[in-house]
Order: C-alpha cells, then sequence, then structure tokens
C-alpha cells in the first residue's frame, strides 16, 4: 500500500503545474451522504457518452478516480492532479483541447464481514457489476469543454441523473427464474445476500410430471435472462447493418437471434433428449460473478450453490438431484468455474466441458509464471523492459498490455473494487489482506509479484497443482470427467496453462484421466470444440454441442437402477 499511495501521489512538483479542477457536487434531492468511488471521463467526442468510452483499446478515452467517503449532498468534492487516471496518469499531463465531460459516482456500501473487518464494495443492484449502468449510481449529463492543464479554472459538474433500477425478467412456459437468500453468504457478508438462476425446462414438462431430469449448469458471467433461446424467429426484415469487429461480420444480431430460434426448435423436437439447464446468478460485491467457489475474500459461493441453490432447483424442477446426473459446462470464467467446480466437488458433478477456460495453472497466469517470475509487467533485461502483452488477435497483434489493463483497473477502483477481470482474480484467490481487502498478487504500480501470496494461490486455487496433489485420492471420481477445450490463438494467452494441463492429464496413472483435450487451429477466444466452425457460431452453441456428450456420461456413470427412462420421452 504504502509504494501504490507513493505513486498514485508522485511527482508533485510536477502535477503543481496543473491548475484546471473540476467541483463536482450532486443535489440534496439524490440522497444526504455517500461513499464510493467518484469518476471523470474526458472524450473526444460524443458518439456515445464519455462513461462508454473507456475500454482496452488503443483508441480509449480518458478516465479519472478518487475515492469519496461520507460526501455529502451539495458539498463540492474537487478533483485535481492528484486523482489517478488511464490512460493519462495525471490531470498535470493531460493534453489541452476541446473534449466532452462527464462525471459518475459508483456508490459504496459497507460490509461487517464474518473474518471481522469492515469493507466498503460496492454490491451488485442486478446490473451484473457494471459501474456504468449500476442502478442507484449518479453521473451528469456530458458537456463540452476547453480544457488546459495549466489554465487557473474550475468545472462544476453535477450529477443529477440517476441510472434506473434493472427489470426483473419474466416466467415464460419453458423459462423460469429463482432466487433464494443463501444461509452461508448471509453470513459471510453480514447482510441478506441472494443467489439466483435461470431454468430452462424440457420440453414436456407439465405434460410428464412423473419424470426427473438430469441437470446442466452453464456457468459464466451474470446473465440478465437465459441466454439464447428463442420461442420466435428473427424478423425477416430485421436490420442487418451491424457489424461486429472482433469476427468481421454484418447482421450478427440476427443471427444470434435465428440460433436462438434453431435451440428452440430442437429442444421442442422428438428426439431431443429432455433435461433442466440453468445459468446461475451469482455477481458477488466484487465482481459479476462468484467463481463458484469458497474464498476468503468472498465467503462459501462454492458451498451455497453446490449444497444451496442446486438442490433448491432440483427440488422445485424436479432433477434427479444425484451427482451422476448432474453436468458442467462453461467457456472463459464459465470454463474454470466448470472445471473448479468439478475438482472441488467430485462427487458432486458427473463431467465438466471447460471452454477456453481462465488460467487453470498460474505457471501460466496467461503470459505470468507467478512462482518464477519477479514482475508480472515487464520481461527482465539488463538494459531495458519488454513490456507483457495482455490482448492479442489471431495473428498475433497485439492489443494491449497487462500493465495497461491493471492501471485502468485501478483508476476504476483500487482494493480490488473495480469490478473487472484482473480484479476479481485477486479478489477470489487471495487471503485477506491487513487491510480486510485482497492482498494484491503483485504491486499494481510497479508489477512486483508477492510470493507469498503466489503460494497461498498455488495451494489453494491453481487447478494443476491441486490436481497433482491430490490424484491418488481424487483420480476414480474424475475419470472420464474432464473435457477442455480451447483456440491455439486465444486473445487472452489461455491456451498456454492448458498446453501445461494437457501435459500433466496425460501422465497421470491408476486411474488415467480418460477425458480430452482439444485446440482450435489459430481460433480466438471462447472457441468451444468445433474445427469446422469460426467462434462467432460455436459460442453460441454450448447446448446442442455439449449434450451428446452429456449423454455419454450419463450412459457411463448412472449406477445401477438409475432412473434412464422417465426424461427420455
Amino acid at each position: 500500500m504504502h509504494r501504490l499511495l507513493l505513486f498514485v501521489c508522485a511527482c508533485w512538483a510536477t502535477f503543481a503545474s496543473a491548475q484546471t479542477q473540476f467541483s463536482i457536487t450532486f443535489p440534496t434531492a439524490k440522497g444526504a451522504s455517500f461513499d464510493g468511488r467518484l469518476m471523470l471521463f474526458l472524450a473526444k467526442d460524443n458518439k456515445s457518452e464519455p462513461r462508454f468510452q473507456v475500454s482496452d483499446d488503443a483508441n480509449s478515452q480518458q478516465l479519472f478516480g478518487q475515492n469519496v467517503d461520507g460526501w455529502q449532498a451539495a458539498k463540492p468534492t474537487l478533483m485535481g492532479a492528484s486523482a489517478f487516471g488511464y490512460p493519462v496518469k495525471s490531470l498535470a499531463d493531460f493534453p489541452a483541447g476541446e473534449y466532452w465531460v462527464q462525471a459518475l459516482l459508483h456508490k459504496y456500501e459497507t460490509f461487517k464481514l464474518k473474518t471481522g473487518y469492515t469493507v466498503k464494495l460496492p454490491m451488485d443492484r442486478g446490473e451484473g457489476q457494471n459501474y456504468r449502468t449500476a442502478p442507484g449510481n449518479l453521473y451528469s449529463k456530458p458537456f463540452k469543454i476547453k480544457f488546459d492543464p495549466k489554465a487557473k479554472q474550475v468545472v462544476k459538474i453535477v450529477l443529477d441523473q440517476e441510472n434506473p433500477p434493472i427489470v426483473e425478467p419474466k416466467d415464460t412456459k419453458y423459462i423460469k427464474h429463482i432466487k433464494i437468500q443463501s444461509k452461508m453468504l448471509t453470513e459471510f457478508w453480514g447482510r441478506p445476500m441472494y443467489l439466483g438462476a435461470h431454468v430452462l425446462l424440457p420440453h414436456g414438462f407439465d405434460e410428464h410430471p412423473e419424470a426427473k431430469y438430469p441437470l446442466c449448469i452453464n456457468h459464466g458471467h451474470f446473465p440478465a435472462d437465459f441466454d439464447g433461446f428463442k420461442e420466435t424467429p428473427p424478423p425477416a426484415d430485421m436490420d442487418t447493418t451491424d457489424y461486429v469487429a472482433r469476427f468481421g461480420v454484418y447482421g450478427y444480431k440476427k443471427f444470434v437471434w435465428q440460433e436462438a430460434y434453431n435451440l428452440y426448435k430442437q429442444w421442442t423436437s422428438k428426439d431431443f433428449p429432455r433435461m433442466l439447464i440453468i445459468e446461475i446468478q451469482h455477481a458477488t460485491p466484487y465482481y459479476d460473478d462468484s467463481y463458484a467457489v469458497n474464498s476468503a475474500n468472498m465467503g462459501p459461493y462454492g458451498d451455497a450453490i453446490t449444497y444451496e441453490l442446486i438442490p433448491e432447483i432440483e427440488k422445485r424442477f424436479r432433477g434427479i438431484g444425484q451427482g451422476w446426473a448432474r453436468f458442467l459446462y462453461g467457456g472463459s470464467t464459465g470454463g474454470w468455474e466448470a472445471l473448479a467446480a468439478q475438482v472441488f466437488y467430485p462427487d458432486e458433478y458427473n463431467g465438466c466441458f471447460a471452454a477456453c477456460p481462465d488460467p487453470i495453472t498460474f505457471e501460466a497466469y496467461t503470459v505470468v509464471d507467478i512462482y518464477k517470475d519477479e514482475n508480472a509487467y515487464f520481461l527482465p533485461g539488463d538494459f531495458k523492459k519488454t513490456p507483457r502483452p495482455g490482448m492479442r488477435n489471431y495473428l498475433g497483434q497485439v492489443k494491449c498490455t497487462i500493465e495497461e489493463i491493471n492501471q485502468r483497473e485501478l483508476a476504476i477502483g483500487d482494493n480490488s473494487r473495480s469490478g473487472d477481470q484482473w480484479d476479481i482474480w485477486q479478489a477470489t484467490y487471495s487471503p485477506v489482506g491487513e487491510n480486510g481487502y485482497p492482498k494484491p498478487i503483485w504491486d499494481k504500480a510497479t508489477g512486483k509479484i508477492d510470493h507469498s501470496v503466489a503460494k497461498y494461490w498455488s495451494e489453494n486455487y491453481d487447478l494443476m497443482h491441486i490436481l497433482k496433489r491430490q490424484w491418488a485420492t481424487v483420480g476414480k471420481k474424475l475419470q472420464g470427467k474432464i473435457h477442455i477445450y480451447c483456440g491455439d490463438m486465444d486473445n487472452y494467452y489461455l491456451n498456454n496453462a492448458v498446453y501445461l494441463m494437457e501435459d500433466y492429464l496425460k501422465t497421470t496413472k491408476n486411474p488415467h484421466y480418460d477425458g480430452e483435450v482439444k485446440y482450435g487451429d489459430r481460433f480466438e477466444h471462447c472457441w468451444n470444440g468445433d474445427p469446422n466452425q469460426p467462434n462467432h457460431v460455436t459460442r453460441l452453441r454450448y447446448n446442442t454441442m455439449y449434450i451428446p456428450k452429456i449423454l455419454k456420461r450419463i450412459e457411463a456413470g448412472a449406477p445401477a437402477g438409475a432412473d434412464l427412462k422417465s426424461w427420455r420421452y
């Protein structure tokens, strides 16, 4: 923390030349006082609001952030050279020019944790941890200014706008929604905490009350509703001028709708297997999901999902309710969660299909070996520092560095409070720090790795290290259950960890793991096992691609006398 304060507040002699300040207030009609992260955005255009223009792209617009505690209505908060920024770190160095300016307050709530610490965090409010759209967050309308860092001026901004509440999705014939208060999580967080899920019911559910069904758990980021299932085709005249640069295709919205309708047609066809599929809502005060494991900083989400939420879903919707009839799958974060849940709860699930998983060994934490490397941001050298890449395309062209991504997150929130990727890994895997927040795996300012934290990660969350350590006792329970798929040009270098995991799995004995690891040649992130279709197609077909594999696992794993008929109508 000492280094971070030095980093954020360094070079005061230089900063002193910055005269321009922003005076930000909120009206009494919006509340009495708030804690949170105050953010200032500057953008060269107003094609979209400045708050939506900050990213890891080369053309990212500017963000500055600072904490506020007990900020009172109508009382100005000044933001100047000491606010930490991304991509430019200080207003003192921000170039003069004309900009669209906007400010936003990301509200924090006070939690008195079971750990004994009191922390301030942004409670999820139904949006999936997105500071831009979180209900109740205050913001200003964008307006244009002439900015000169050396000019003696005060720009006044009023946060007189407020994000509206999220509208809850409605039940349909096939899609139901469930929410429960978790006793385990409520005890940990010191306030009511909830878990939810969107449940896709099998065709004929009401007509076959005697049937009990297998359960498929589709892990991933926060789902607003069940994704990829529509009972009507897209309109024939639907606009197809939308363009997705990532995939290089036009009309993707219509294509996504058509794929969702195709699933509906398969789902309701005569010979399609009948089962329950769920997408879980388990957003935390740190991220849009919990990573589905028990964590020192976030509490027992793994246990709460496995022993509270899933049994309740099976009870309400006639699930078989046994480990041999439960299956896990997902991509990216969901891929890691699927594999982790299978490893940590080997008896409770009968197979995982992990696509493009987040780093499954921290020997390849994207392009960093947290055990051997000294610095996460730079390759060592006698006379230069070479930045480590953070993201690439399928040709290997680098989009941004690890340092840049981490410092964007730091501008959004310190103490792992950005609600973004590297911070949630830290919040999930780290021990609790002396201040009650996650102990950093590395210094956000310099990239220097803390190897004591790395050791904790290895012992508790490095999935390859855990399998190596426990294979003699859990190998039989995991035989045939591990399936991993990854593009060999994954945008986030996630294939590096998969290579190491595959090398280990090949060596397993008594028993051999008897699963599969497959790679997509030149495929990017979210490749999930089909070498004949591009990413933008296969990412929409998890259900139809994995259900045949699930049926094989049912046949292989069902105990004698198991119900293999009531749900096959």
